[in-house]
C-alpha cells in the first residue's frame, strides 16, 4: 500500500516529468534565445548545481540512496545544460533546452519506477 510520503514522491516525480515534457515542447515548437539578463540564467544553473550538492551530502538510508543519486545527477546535468546555453552559440539553445527536458523526463520516469518498486 502506498503511504502519504510515497504518494507525494510520485506526485513530485510526475511534476518533474511534466516539466521535462514542457521544455521539450518549447524546444521543438519555437526558437529559444537568451533572456535580456543572462546573469539570471547563470544564477538558475548555479542554484540547480548547489541543490544537487546539498542532496549528495545529505545522510540517508542506503535504500533511498539510489534515488538521491538520480535526483542530484539530473540536477547537475540540467544545471550544466542551462549554463551551456549562455556560453555556446545561440543556434544550440533549442538543442540544449531539449536535452535538459529529456533529462528531466527520464528522471521523472526513473524516479517513479523506483518509488513504485519500493512499495
Amino acid at each position: 500500500m502506498l503511504t502519504t510520503a510515497k504518494l507525494f514522491g510520485l506526485f513530485s516525480e510526475f511534476v518533474v516529468l511534466l516539466l521535462g515534457g514542457l521544455l521539450i515542447f518549447i524546444a521543438l515548437t519555437r526558437p529559444v534565445g537568451l533572456p535580456a539578463r543572462p546573469l539570471a540564467l547563470v544564477l538558475v544553473a548555479i542554484l540547480f548545481m548547489y541543490m544537487a550538492m546539498r542532496a549528495w551530502m545529505r545522510r540517508e538510508p542506503s535504500s533511498v540512496r539510489s534515488q538521491t543519486h538520480i535526483r542530484a545527477g539530473s540536477l547537475v546535468l540540467v544545471g550544466l545544460l542551462i549554463l551551456a546555453i549562455t556560453v555556446l552559440p545561440l543556434r544550440f539553445a533549442n538543442l540544449l533546452l531539449g536535452l535538459a527536458g529529456c533529462v528531466l523526463l527520464l528522471r521523472g520516469l526513473l524516479g517513479a519506477v523506483l518509488i513504485g518498486r519500493q512499495s
